[in-house]
């Protein structure tokens, strides 16, 4: 039994690993690298093995750094089933779709450009019409339900508390007479945050491959994280500003509408209108609706009752025609506009942020992770000038960042479901899916707590199990 890694290896975009066990090829993830434009289009573009010869593709969810390449994959050759959760096939419906229709307009203004310099045009990755075709690949399998992937080797999905239907994959193998229990974390949620269940551990395992988002980072208490946004709004509401939320459409935005929806409940907010610019998060909400199997229990017995609509509460609107998100440009009243996407490298945020982050009135709220060279970080991290469609912009709104929405777990949750495994059985874990610097930090912390066979796979580095 063997292990490649061709994404998601010491960095935290592309997610992609293949396991060669029992004459077959079992593909974990097949997610898009994301960044500058000119460093992840052959990487995304292009695969270093035959998608026609991978057996089965198992996938953790539905972000597009671990399921946006799947179009692609399937059109250049993968005709087998793709397996994950019931919500994440859902979610897939309309997020892959979206991807297309991005892929396809980024295509036609990068053609408009090369055009005026005389150079031949580029394809976009793929099209709707390939995203659609994909689906029709996909299987919904229920949580803790084994299931058969490949010659001996049997799946069970369990709940990873990322997003919803997210999902940790423990594969049980039998090859040659023997037995191994290999599990993959996917990416792991956070203990007590609103709406989807906690993760759910792997136990007894004999190797492990875990992300590192955060492997060097202890999230601060997030008992604050209420009143410090509602700080924020009312801040920017006496400047008579407006509030631009970059924020990924699916998990964020929803946890972002519960959270205001409270405040404004508490009257810790005053009832100013939220705009959730982002057809793809308002269409996630009906997923939401759709999927009460996957929400903790205080979450289902709200939606249960019916007394009130958590995911479009009064006052919020959910934008879907681009000119009405045009129309949001023009509005000189306080408001907030939640858009997406959350690393600000594509999607209708980009032109709120064109035409808002000149006034110091506004405020920028980042809410999660952002990849290293994306708009998001660069911002984050203090640049007063950015490029956006191309064009120069100089940051004269507030910029602040809030770590409390992170849907990914620390290095103490990361820690804890690495110890439900005894030192003694686990014989090897694989840290990806996380910048090396975290990854290193938490490996050392995985080493001084006796893990002995700690690696850090670089991109292509194959490994026998």
């Amino acid at each position: 039994m063997k292990i490649q890694f061709f994404g998601g290896a010491r960095s935290v975009t592309g997610s992609q690993h293949l396991l060669s066990v029992n004459g077959s090829t079992i593909l974990l993830e097949c997610g898009l690298f994301q960044g500058r434009r000119d460093d992840t289009y052959e990487k995304n573009l292009t695969f270093e093995y035959d998608p026609a010869d991978v057996d089965a593709l198992l996938l953790s969810h539905a972000h597009i750094d671990h399921a946006g390449n799947i179009p692609n994959l399937c059109k250049n050759g993968y005709a087998k089933r793709v397996f994950t959760t019931s919500a994440t096939v859902g979610l897939c419906q309309i997020l892959l779709r979206d991807s297309a229709y991005l892929n396809e307009k980024d295509v036609e203004w990068v053609n408009k450009v090369r055009a005026s310099k005389h150079q031949a045009p580029v394809k976009p990755l793929y099209t709707i019409d390939d995203a659609e075709e994909s689906l029709r690949h996909f299987v919904g399998i229920q949580y803790d339900k084994p299931f058969p992937v490949a010659p001996g080797v049997t799946a069970t999905f369990q709940d990873a508390g990322h997003i919803l239907g997210s999902a940790c994959i423990l594969l049980e193998v039998e090859e040659n007479d023997r037995r191994l229990r290999v599990g993959f974390s996917g990416d792991l949620g956070r203990k007590d945050m609103p709406i989807i269940r906690d993760p759910v551990p792997l136990e007894d395992l004999d190797v492990l491959v875990i992300e590192s988002t955060y492997g060097n980072r202890v999230h601060e208490n997030p008992s604050g994280a209420g009143e410090e946004l509602a700080g924020i709004i009312r801040h920017t509401i006496e400047r008579q500003g407006k509030v631009i939320i970059p924020a990924f459409a699916v998990g964020r935005t929803q946890l972002l509408i519960y959270m205001l929806n409270e405040l404004i409940k508490r009257g810790r907010i005053p009832h100013i209108p939220v705009y959730i610019d982002s057809p793809m998060a308002c269409n996630a909400i009906d997923i939401y609706r759709a999927h009460p199997e996957c929400f903790d229990r205080e979450t289902y017995s709200r939606v249960i009752e019916g007394s009130e609509d958590l995911f479009t509460p009064p006052g919020f609107t959910c934008v879907r025609k681009a000119e009405s998100s045009i129309q949001l440009n023009y509005l000189t009243e306080p408001h907030i506009v939640i858009a997406a996407s959350g690393m600000a490298e594509g999607g209708r945020v980009l032109h709120h942020l064109k035409n808002g982050v000149a006034n110091p009135r506004n405020t920028v709220l980042f809410v999660g992770f952002a990849a290293e060279h994306t708009l998001a970080r660069r911002m984050m991290e203090g640049d007063k000038d950015v490029r956006i469609f191309g064009e120069s912009h100089h940051v004269n709104c507030e910029v602040l960042t809030m770590p409390y929405f992170s849907a990914h777990a620390d290095r103490n949750g990361l820690l804890e479901f690495v110890s439900k495994n005894p030192v003694e059985r686990l014989k090897r874990i694989f840290v990806v899916h996380g910048e090396l610097n975290q990854a290193e930090a938490f490996k050392e912390t995985l080493v001084n707590r006796g893990y002995g066979d700690v690696v850090i796979p670089e991109r292509l580095q194959m490994f026998t199990l």
